[in-house]
């Protein structure tokens, strides 16, 4: 038992997206969400709050802060999956598909890098199989509490500066 203790800090760090100090297992500070989901929820947030017409992948790129190269694979995702429409020609650019108020933040991460929610024993016991012992169960309970939450905001809550918080993509707060 007192192994498995020495254990639940990596484990633990791997949900919160904390840094291990001084530890001989973790190197690097470990996130929870990929640089590309990151970059999904910029754009399409950049979207949300545009003037409603289609905004060219530079000007996207330079309020992002997303590599145009990168944003163009990201663009595509979200395109692919109904999130985004891409219009050609001399007014061209990329806009939301459907209403920021029918966008949520799982959609947005459902089409670059889903959550991966734990349904076997991550140790690949046998015996364990698909019933997840009391820390899977915990850990894939707190990662369905994540998922409700971004199933329930939508871009257009993202957005509203009305609560007080600082608005994403702005340099000033409001």
């Amino acid at each position: 038992m007192d192994r498995f203790i020495q254990y639940l800090p990596i484990i633990s760090a791997c949900i919160l997206d904390v840094k291990i100090q001084n530890s001989k297992f973790w190197k690097k500070e470990q996130a929870l969400f990929s640089q590309t989901a990151e970059y999904a929820l910029r754009a399409s947030i950049c979207l949300a709050q545009g003037a409603g017409g289609p905004m060219r992948a530079a000007e996207i790129s330079a309020a992002t802060k997303v590599p145009q190269d990168y944003l163009a694979k990201v663009l595509q995702a979200l395109t692919r999956a109904g999130i985004v429409a891409a219009r050609r020609g001399t007014n061209g650019g990329y806009a939301l598909a459907r209403p920021a108020g029918q966008v949520s933040i799982l959609d947005v991460l459902n089409a670059v890098d889903p959550l991966k929610r734990i349904t076997t024993c991550p140790l690949g016991l046998p015996a364990h199989g698909t019933k997840l012992c009391r820390l899977h169960r915990k850990l894939d309970d707190a990662l369905a509490t994540i998922e409700r939450s971004f199933a329930e905001a939508t871009l257009d809550q993202m957005t509203d500066a009305s609560s007080g918080t600082s608005k994403p993509l702005c340099p000033t707060p409001g």
